[in-house]
């Protein structure tokens, strides 16, 4: 059980480290606030607001993860590299594919709700 709750502490501080040092996670947490507190306010149904949760958690993720392995990266080689410019670049294709499947969503779930709701 220690164990566990060591692991929570350890995902916390990775959390906090992501908040810290990435402003894209900061912005794309007050974007993913405001889309739910709208959603909430809208009365949106339960799969109107399971797709904007899941368009949520995978944003939020894909940074997480772009920032680990950017990490990893700037450790693994500190110097300009080819390699490790395409493998960073890669993952932020990564991001963005995702944040812009994440709009679609968005505007597809919202303007579903529009059309329905008047």
């Amino acid at each position: 059980m220690i164990k566990v709750i060591k692991s929570f502490g350890w995902a916390i501080n990775g959390i906090k480290t992501v908040w810290r040092e990435e402003i894209n996670f900061r912005l794309e947490c007050f974007i993913a606030l405001a889309v739910i507190i709208l959603a909430f306010i809208l009365n949106f149904s339960f799969s109107e607001l399971l797709a904007v949760m899941i368009s949520v958690v995978l944003v939020l993720t894909a940074e997480i993860i772009n920032t680990a392995v950017e990490d990893l990266c700037n450790k693994i080689e500190p110097n300009q590299d080819p390699l490790i410019g395409k493998i960073k670049d890669t993952m932020a294709a990564f991001v963005l594919f995702i944040s812009f499947g994440t709009v679609v969503i968005g505007l597809l779930v919202f303007c579903h709700h529009f059309l329905n709701y008047f």
